[in-house]
């Protein structure tokens, strides 16, 4: 009887078949029908290829990725229809009585997104019949990943070195390149101090690469087979370097200086391999370069026409001299010199215009939307010239830097939103997402546990890339999308409590670093509360430990002009003044913080006993959740006893101070909640913002920062008033 029954669903699943036409030789199509005949098949139907149409026998789907509608197709579909899409733009369209879906795009890539979409819907709906017609287009040519490689790494620590091998592992980065795909991020930006040693053997300069000839035979089956993975899924590629560097194997075989070596030798070297390199690899779509740190950053500093000089002579020199164009992407860090750069891209002859990436508040855009520094120089100013007048030869990208979490997922559409809307100015066609301090390949973080149902550290983050990718291409779209997530990996009905869950708890890192103005990357480390380093902020730093204490907390400038520091408020306070209209007291941000982690707490509580239903990780993703709420709520004492202890200093209160000490053991409760989310599922982390501080600190977990969160109290207890 069970063999009959068997028989019998084999069958029925061979005849539930869905025709579809599309072109083949169309890379990124092709890929995403594959993707799609997944998803039919675990739906026990068969996605069946048709190459021959007419009029009048129209396939279930057919994918028209040109701009010309097939002939078959123009009885029913006029070619007005095409005229709204841009490129990597789609559309829905239902023929014949809904009878035929149209996936309808101007080009491969767009058609491609058009699919995965199909697919996520049919994922999550088991029909694709219900799919709605729309035409959809991206907002923001270039959705950028930021990726450091950990070969000639930039931060070097066992934070970078520990993801070598799997970086290695093609298996690895079709997974990523998979997941940049399904959230329409198109551009796969690859850096590390001197990648060309792990490329190419330079003609002149065979010396150069620590690799034998075996070593680098597989070197570059690895990059050019990265770079097809890419360009099969529309994603871009591009490789990006510091600047004036060489190998150590260069350095000693040629007589030179392994950083900043300004010499002709090593111009020549640089010039030539940036041409071999696009030379050997057809699939790269660009080169990067930046102007800082061995360009005399720290010591005998270059001027900024000579940094823009010696760009010159050798990138876009070895650019020039290539075989064919690729795209160009300067880097405004430390730049220092508008008119010097444009210069430089003016006279590139380039065939598209350049990308010039600028940092959005330093490295912690994830912060306020409003613009407040940059880096392009080591004041953090604001240099309107980049912009103003609106370039002819490049645009502008945001680099939203992420040095603030590394271990706790995080999401907030809002604030993407928000900051899109705020910054899409019409000379910005794109934003690069993605961390220096953190590579998201290795979860060295979390416990091998049932809970831990991923493979790499992105897959855990997943909702960071989602969020930012989806609503980088289209701002609109609407939370629903990513409550489906949620209802897809954990059973229907937790996405939408849950996502609104993420969205309360996920304020908290955005109101630190929007409060404590932070610079360079060791400067703020959110999820921590670490200020490992000094900023160029005006405040207290007491280097006693990378915890950010509560002396330092409260003599500090903020990042965002509408919120007042602690001391300028209770300097208004003391003057019986009030706050000035659309400025934000630190009361107020405390009141925001706390009120959003309780709301957030309960939308968790709720969830709770939907742990068995859903995968292991619904519970890891619920208390990150909360761990975020604890964290919030630790900002909230913490200000209030900020404000509290400088009202005390101020005016001698012994009140408030004991007010202060009050809300200090409120805040060590909540760090201790933290403790307990964290303790038994993450492990003490390598982290590089603390590794200068001894043995104590190489590794970072709440529980080893909790002596530090105690010795607040301490220091509130010594304060004395005036």
């Amino acid at each position: 009887m069970k063999a009959l029954w068997f028989l019998l669903l084999l069958t029925s699943a061979a005849y539930a078949q869905v025709s579809i036409r599309y072109d083949a030789g169309q890379e990124p199509v092709a890929y995403a029908v594959g993707r799609l005949q997944q998803v039919f098949s675990e739906k026990g139907q068969k996605l069946v290829p048709v190459t021959t149409t007419s009029s009048t026998a129209l396939p279930a789907i057919w994918v028209v990725a040109d701009k010309t509608i097939p002939v078959a197709l123009r009885p029913h579909l006029p070619q007005k229809e095409l005229e709204a899409l841009q490129p990597e733009g789609f559309g829905y369209l239902w023929l014949n009585g809904r009878k035929t879906l149209v996936v309808l795009a101007g080009d491969a890539v767009g058609a491609q997104y058009g699919i995965l979409e199909l697919a996520e819907h049919l994922q999550g709906t088991g029909t694709y019949q219900t799919l709605a017609a729309k035409t959809e287009n991206p907002h923001l040519i270039y959705r950028i990943v930021k990726f450091n490689l950990p070969w000639s790494p930039y931060r070097n620590s066992p934070a970078t070195t520990l993801h070598t091998e799997t970086c290695r592992d093609l298996r690895f980065w079709e997974a990523f390149l998979d997941m940049m795909a399904e959230n329409r991020l198109n551009v796969l930006s690859l850096w590390n101090n001197h990648p060309f040693p792990y490329m190419i053997r330079a003609t002149n300069f065979p010396a150069a690469t620590p690799l034998n000839e075996q070593e680098m035979k597989d070197w570059q089956q690895f990059w050019k087979t990265l770079f097809r993975m890419a360009k099969q899924r529309g994603i871009q590629t591009f490789i990006v370097n510091w600047n004036i560097v060489v190998s150590p194997e260069f350095a000693k075989a040629y007589h030179a200086q392994e950083y900043n070596d300004r010499s002709d030798l090593v111009k020549r070297y640089t010039r030539e391999s940036v041409t071999q390199l696009i030379d050997e690899y057809d699939d790269l779509t660009g080169i990067g370069v930046t102007l800082a740190d061995w360009m005399g950053t720290f010591d005998g500093k270059m001027s900024p026409q000579e940094r823009e000089d010696w760009i010159e002579k050798t990138v876009v020199a070895g650019m020039k001299a290539a075989k064919r164009p690729v795209k160009f992407l300067h880097r405004s860090v430390l730049a220092g010199d508008p008119m010097a750069m444009r210069g430089v891209i003016d006279r590139a002859g380039l065939t598209e215009p350049a990308l010039v990436e600028i940092k959005f508040n330093w490295s912690h855009g994830h912060s306020t939307p409003n613009l407040a520094i940059t880096h392009d120089y080591h004041s953090g100013k604001l240099d309107e010239r980049f912009w103003t007048p609106k370039p002819a030869n490049y645009q502008i990208q945001w680099m939203i830097r992420n040095e603030d979490f590394f271990i706790l997922r995080w999401g907030q559409p809002d604030f993407i939103r928000q900051h899109i809307a705020t910054n899409k100015q019409d000379y910005v066609n794109g934003y690069f997402i993605g961390s220096e301090g953190y590579i998201p390949a290795v979860d060295y973080s979390h416990k091998p546990s049932a809970a831990k149902t991923w493979r790499y550290a992105f897959e855990k983050h997943w909702l960071f890339y989602a969020l930012w990718g989806r609503l980088l291409y289209n701002p609109a779209t609407p939370d629903a999308v990513f409550a489906a997530a949620f209802d897809r990996r954990y059973g229907k009905g937790v996405g939408t409590p849950l996502l609104q869950a993420y969205k309360l708890a996920s304020n908290m890192p955005l109101r630190l670093a929007s409060f404590h103005r932070s610079t360079w990357d060791y400067t703020l480390y959110s999820e921590g509360f670490i200020e490992a380093e000094p900023s160029d902020a005006k405040g207290v730093f007491d280097r006693s430990s990378p915890f950010m204490s509560i002396h330092e907390f409260i003599h500090h400038e903020t990042l965002d002009p509408q919120l007042l520091s602690i001391p300028a408020y209770v300097g208004l306070v003391n003057q019986k003044k009030t706050a000035p209209a659309g400025r934000l007291t630190p009361l107020d941000l405390a009141d925001a913080s706390e009120k959003d982690s309780q709301q957030a707490l309960k939308l968790i509580a709720s969830l709770r006993h939907r742990v068995n239903t859903g995968s292991g990780a619904f519970v890891s993703e619920l208390d990150d959740a909360a761990v975020w709420s604890y964290l919030g709520l630790y900002l909230a004492d913490k200000l209030r006893a900020g404000v509290a202890l400088e009202l005390y200093r101020t005016t001698g209160n012994t009140t408030l101070k004991a007010e202060a000490i009050q809300r200090l053991e409120a805040a060590l409760g909540h760090w201790d909640q933290v403790i307990a989310l964290t303790k038994d599922r993450y492990v003490p982390t390598p982290h590089v913002t603390t590794q200068n501080y001894g043995k104590e600190y190489t590794h970072f977990s709440w529980e080893l920062m909790r002596p530090q969160v105690v010795r607040d109290i301490q220091l509130a207890q010594e304060t004395t008033g005036n």
